[in-house]
Order: structure tokens, then sequence, then C-alpha cells
């Protein structure tokens, strides 16, 4: 099995080996010299297509550097691609498990081959940190081989039943539904993309895949590795187009027989009360969060602004995970504000290419407008920015789309405690008791991570009991509400932050691209 000497992962606090920073570098000049500002198609039952034109994508780092032109694909070729996906998913889903969990593995591995380049890749195309980059690609290839595991562990997910008589033999079988669509984010451009992708294809279903306008060219590269592993051309299908045609097209047709979305609440929402018309069809939606973190008087103060800081201002607070809300009991609140004020103050802000940098840019325009809007709400409704609140000019950072972390207080009723902003920016408040946190916290539509910091047992257990968040952490140094890994921490929402109830990465994912038979057999 091919994987990187040193893996990374989101709870990777610092990475000082030699060796990883080289292969990064050697990896800067590659993916420089031969990767950037070419045309790419994308592909349909294998074939390279151009569709109606081609649109050229930038960097959030420097928007002189042209990543590439990317080949507009319209509705006809999401149409195509359905057809031909349905047409391959007899033989795909007919194929032995055992053979697709060989070949899904292989992709795994030819992930993990390029592991450098594409990390490297990613930090230019969506502007995420070394340390973020070499994680989500990890995080990619671990997804897929996590699959295959839970199919090897279930036996292909067919068991033995109970029966009514000697002559009876009955078998419960998860079969696979058909065509598959994925409609990725550019946040996470691997990790997804390929798991939900490496799910539904482990499982037998055919895909169609769509990523994010800002992260083409890692859809297409994810496409690449999981070709050269030995997904068929019939299998697999990648279009690079927007959400307004190519997208629509997807969740409005009746062959896609399920579908996967991560991205804002209103589409999400849009697609899972519209994509089911004449039956019932499955639609996993991950929609964000308004993550709170909650610090009682008896936390460590060292690891709870450790945590709320990384998890607040990792890829620059652009994950649906990040925490955007801080709950402190008030004997600690000022401490705890003073010490994660000055951690803060240190963060290194700039080209995440760059070794030092924890903190890149934000993804677009409309981001850096959504950063200095809330700050101009918080300071006009009273409120206190306690760190950042600016955008980043000067030098080289002039043509890139820089903000600075952000800390505020801010009046209860004002906006930034319950809309998800997507930017580093977080709001701390104190509390009197941890009831009022934990009120305060569930006090949202959405419910996906949440964080608590106590070193008190029976205040941890209260939290576990009362929280209403999808994934939780008790005193994680490495992140308050992120930093989940396959097979570690399942991730999905409840609430408003998710459909299923069944999270990434855990023991009951691969089960929703998968429909149960019951299979009796009566033998005279």
């Amino acid at each position: 099995m091919a994987q990187t000497k040193f893996k990374i992962t989101y709870a990777t606090m610092s990475a000082d080996n030699e060796e990883l920073h080289a292969a990064y570098e050697r990896a800067v000049e590659t993916v420089k010299e031969s990767w950037l500002g070419q045309k790419h198609h994308f592909f349909v039952n294998g074939e390279a297509r151009d569709g109606e034109g081609y649109d050229e994508e930038r960097s959030p780092i420097d928007r002189d550097i042209l990543i590439g032109h990317f080949a507009r694909a319209t509705a006809q070729d999401a149409k195509d691609a359905i057809a031909a996906a349905k047409a391959f998913f007899p033989e795909w889903s007919g194929m032995p498990w055992q053979d697709r969990v060989k070949i899904m593995r292989q992709g795994a591995d030819a992930i993990s081959d390029h592991v450098y380049e594409l990390a490297v890749l990613m930090a230019i195309e969506v502007g995420k940190s070394r340390l973020e980059a070499l994680g989500d690609v990890e995080e990619t290839a671990d997804l897929i081989r996590y699959y295959c595991t839970q199919m090897e562990e279930n036996d292909g997910f067919s068991f033995q039943m109970g029966h009514l008589s000697a002559n009876e033999h009955n078998r419960s079988v998860l079969k696979p539904y058909g065509v598959w669509a994925v409609i990725s984010p550019f946040n996470f451009p691997m990790a997804l993309a390929g798991g939900p992708a490496g799910g539904a294809l482990v499982a037998g279903n055919t895909v169609v895949l769509k990523p994010s306008h800002q992260g083409f060219f890692t859809g297409l590269k994810l496409y690449e590795a999981l070709r050269d592993g030995g997904v068929p051309a019939g299998a697999f299908h990648v279009l690079t187009g927007p959400g307004s045609t190519v997208g629509k097209e997807l969740w409005q047709s009746p062959d896609v027989d399920g579908l996967t979305f991560t991205g804002s609440y209103p589409v999400g929402m849009q697609i899972y009360k519209n994509f089911a018309r004449d039956y019932p069809k499955p639609a996993i939606c991950e929609m964000g969060g308004k993550n709170p973190a909650i610090v009682s008087a008896k936390a460590d103060l060292d690891k709870a602004t450790e945590g709320v800081m990384r998890s607040a201002f990792g890829y620059s607070g652009q994950k649906c995970s990040a925490c955007s809300r801080v709950f402190v009991e008030r004997p600690v609140y000022q401490d705890f504000v003073k010490l994660l004020v000055d951690k803060a103050s240190k963060l290194h802000v700039g080209d995440p290419l760059k070794r030092d940098v924890y903190m890149g840019p934000v993804i677009n325009e409309k981001s850096v407008e959504t950063h200095q809007k809330a700050v101009e709400d918080v300071k006009k409704d009273g409120g206190t920015v306690l760190l950042g609140g600016d955008r980043i000019t000067g030098g080289d950072l002039d043509r890139g789309l820089f903000v600075e972390p952000t800390i505020v207080e801010a009046p209860e009723d004002n906006r930034v405690w319950n809309e998800e902003l997507f930017v580093p920016f977080v709001a701390v408040a104190p509390v009197d008791s941890l009831d009022e946190a934990l009120e305060k916290a569930n006090d949202t539509e959405y419910g996906l991570t949440a964080g608590f910091y106590s070193e008190d047992k029976g205040e941890q257990d209260r939290f576990l009991n009362a929280i209403q968040a999808g994934v939780v952490y008790v005193n994680r140094k490495a992140g308050a509400t992120t930093g989940a890994w396959p097979g570690m921490q399942p991730f999905g929402g409840w609430k408003g932050s998710g459909t299923s109830g069944k999270a990434g990465g855990g023991r009951h994912y691969v089960q929703q691209y998968l429909r149960e038979q019951s299979q009796t057999v009566i033998e005279d």
C-alpha cells in the first residue's frame, strides 16, 4: 500500500520533518512549472470534452496566478454523463465487491503517491496552508480505504438471517442504487469529492462528480487518480461546469438515483426538498454549522485557547466545522480572552505555500466583503473588536484576498451569533453557568460540531448528554470543533447541518449508498 512516510492529519499540531518540507518544496516547483495555465477538458465516459467553451480560474493567493482554463460543461453534457453512468451500472454493480475494493484501494494509493503535488495544487487553488492541504489529500485516501474496509468487515453487506423452517434460507443483502451524483464544495476540494465518490463507487454505484468552480483542477486530479487506480470510464465521470446548469441537471434528473451534496444550507435544502419527485430517493446533504465551544471555569485555559484558535482560524475559518461562537464561564472569561487574543495575534497570515504561514487567503471577494460587513455590524451595534477586523494589504498581498483573524464581543442579538459567515471570525461572550452556555450553544438551526473544556468529569458528562451536535470534542487542544479523521471521528451533522444522521468516515456511512433486499429461498 502506498503511503507517505510522514502522514499529516488535521490534528497535527506542527511538522518539523525536513524530508516532508523538502518534498513539498519540490512539488511547488513541479506544479508551478508544469501544471498551471493550461486548458483542461472534463470527462464523460472517458471522453475528453470541451463543452461550450472555457472559463479561467485564478488563485485567491494572487489574482495574477492563472490556475488554468477549464471547459464549461452544459446541461446536455450532464445528461450524457448520467446516461453513460446508467448504462455502465449493471457491469460495475455486477462485479464482485472484492474486485471493486481492490480497484478503489489502488485509487487511494494513487492519491497518496502524489500527496505533495496535490497539496501544492490545493494551496494555490483554494488557499490552504501546507498542513491543511496535506491533511485534505491524506484524508481523501484514508476515507476511500476506510470505506473499503467497511465492505470487507461486513462481507459486502450480505448477512444470513433466521428461518422459520429447515428448508427456508433467508439473507439480507445490501445493493447499490444506480447512478449517484456528487456535488462537492471548494473548502475540501478533494476529501469532500473523493470521500462521497469513493463510498458510492465501492458500494457499486456509478458516479457523476461536479466539483466546485474554485476546485475544478483538484476535482480533475481526483478523477485522474481513481482512473489510474483502475476505476472504469463508465463508472466515474467528472463535469466542470456551473451549478446553475450542470448541478441543477444532476439533482433534477429522474435517472440520478442518489445524491451527495456539501455546501450552503439554502442550496442544500432546495436540493433535499426537490430531489425526490416520483418516488423517494436518498439525498445526503451536509450544510454547514455555527459551531460553539464552551469553556468551564474548571478548564485548562491553555488547551481551550489553543483549541478555539485552531478551529476558528484554521483554513481561514472556511470549514463547516469552524468554531465561530465561544461561551466562557465568567470567573475565567477575562483570562481566556486575554490568552486567546495573545495567541491569535501571533498567527502568520500570508502566502500558504510558505512553510511558516498558518492562515492563507479567503476564497473570493464575496468572502472579504462578508468579513468586513460582519466587523462593521458588530461595531455599529456597540460591540468590540478585540483582535483584527481589517483586510490585509501591502506588497504581494495586494493581489490576494487576505483578512485578519478576528475576535469580537458582540451584543446577544447581533447576527454574528446566528449566521454562518465562513470567514476567520469568532465571537466570545461570558456566561454565568454551564446550563446557560449549553442553552445558548444549542440555540441554532445548525448542529454540526461543538467543543467543551473542563477538567471535571461530571461537567464533561453533562456536556456530552446535552449538546445537540453530531461531532463533539472535549479538552481537545488540536481543535475545539475541527479535525475529524476517518475511522476516528465520524463526521456528520444534526438539525440543519445534515440530512442523514450517518456520518462520513464512520461505520454507517457506506450503507447509505446501498438499499436492503431480503432474499428467501425455499429448498424442497
